[in-house]
């Protein structure tokens, strides 16, 4: 019976918890278009691609060769 004292305003709580969640949702319009939302995920990428793909790439610049100037590794050698 103790544990009744708190499940009651614990399930009310979650309860009006729940409640406002779906009206933020509602008034922000998250209901708004059901199914054209899920397309145009694909169908942006797809525009982004075929954009992507149909202009040409940037020139490149001539850039000198890079010299690998990395220090030669010394080995040494001790005959006894």
């Amino acid at each position: 019976m103790v544990s009744m004292y708190l499940l009651i305003p614990l399930s009310l709580m979650l309860f009006v918890i729940g409640i406002w969640a779906v009206r933020y949702a509602v008034k922000s319009n998250q209901f708004e278009d059901l199914d054209n939302e899920s397309q145009r995920v694909i169908l942006d990428d797809r525009q982004e691609r075929r954009q992507a793909l149909s202009t040409p790439p940037p020139a490149k610049k001539a850039q000198p060769e890079q010299v690998n100037k990395a220090p030669a590794e010394s080995v040494e050698t001790h005959d006894k």
